[in-house]
């Protein structure tokens, strides 16, 4: 009988340690997911942030575009009569 009890003495003393073990790892995964957590927001900002970039680098890209060809057209002879 004391064998049993202290076997469940020792059964109960490693669970113990177990559970601190484990309580311990949980909140180290729990750092983790936080720290993965606010990488993809900061990821997400970055995107946002990215895409208004191109999208105004875009329109510059067209304006550019477009006053070029101004200039182009202004430059060509105006479509007056021929001589003959």
């Amino acid at each position: 009988m004391w064998k049993q009890f202290y076997e469940l003495v020792l059964r109960g003393a490693r669970l113990t340690e177990d559970t601190a073990e484990n309580k311990a790892a949980v909140k180290q995964l729990q750092l983790q997911v936080e720290d993965l957590t606010d990488k993809v927001h900061l990821l997400a900002a970055e995107l946002r942030h990215g895409a208004k970039n191109e999208a105004h680098e875009r329109r510059n890209l067209a304006l550019q575009l477009e006053n070029q060809l101004l200039r182009f057209e202004r430059r060509l002879p105006s479509g007056g009569k021929a001589k003959d």
